[in-house]
């Protein structure tokens, strides 16, 4: 009996342990975050007076999700979770190959159902477990107040020819490093959409991957990363202060 009460209570420890796990979110609505101040906007209105062609990230139609899975020989005390942005904010100019793209931190969604059924998750935090892990992971692992956005540079991007790979620059909790993306670019009338997957670890970035019991529980360091990104074609001079995209129809 004893011992039984005794592994009844290291799973209770266990359990209680991993509240504070890794990488987690509840999707806070509402949430308006100021832009980066070194983000390029002047450039993309430069070129749309020019005009040149310049399409805008729609947030309600762009996602990027985030796949962060448990490691050790304790994972099955774990879950694996979901992380994800639906405020992605951004600009994409075709005629120089060029889009730039950030992601608010504070605005982060965690293991919401959908998406973890999506990704073949089979276990489901509780709503205290992701609210907890998801203010660890903003304090603790990304260090948001420091480091609100996540931002992505691309250039010699081009629409058309199937999924191909680019190098892409992400900035990241301070260190900005190239990034190998595997993404489909297709061109409609007055939009773009960009749909591919990605791979980061998180040590790259100086994020320590997350680790209780000596590495008994822990996190991959490896993370997937997959976005699907529309982008509307904006028209000049309906700009205000690059929130005023609206389709022309022509491409």
């Amino acid at each position: 009996m004893a011992e039984r009460r005794v592994t009844r209570g290291f799973v209770a420890f266990v359990a209680a342990l991993l509240a504070a796990c890794a990488p987690q979110v509840a999707t806070p609505p509402g949430i308006d975050a100021p832009r980066p101040a070194d983000f390029p906007d002047a450039h993309y209105r430069r070129l749309l007076a020019e005009g040149k062609r310049v399409y805008r990230v729609e947030p309600g139609r762009s996602r990027m999700v985030i796949e962060v899975r448990r490691d050790g020989p304790l994972a099955q005390f774990g879950h694996d979770h979901v992380i994800a942005s639906h405020a992605i904010e951004g600009y994409i100019a075709p005629d120089e190959r060029r889009a730039d793209l950030y992601v608010p931190l504070a605005a982060l969604a965690v293991d919401e159902s959908a998406l973890r059924a999506k990704s073949g998750f089979d276990t489901q935090p509780s709503a205290a477990d992701i609210a907890g892990t998801r203010r660890n992971m903003l304090e603790k692992v990304l260090e948001s107040d420091r480091h609100p956005y996540a931002l992505i540079a691309a250039s010699g991007i081009e629409a058309g020819g199937g999924a191909r790979q680019f190098q892409v620059l992400v900035a990241l909790h301070g260190t900005t490093l190239p990034v190998t993306v595997t993404a489909e670019i297709e061109r409609m009338a007055g939009e773009i959409a960009v749909t591919g997957v990605a791979a980061i670890d998180q040590s790259q970035f100086g994020i320590p991957a997350f680790s209780i019991l000596g590495g008994a529980i822990a996190v991959q360091d490896r993370v997937t990363i997959r976005f699907g990104v529309r982008a509307l074609r904006m028209e000049w001079p309906v700009w205000r202060g690059g929130h005023g995209a609206r389709s022309d129809r022509h491409g």
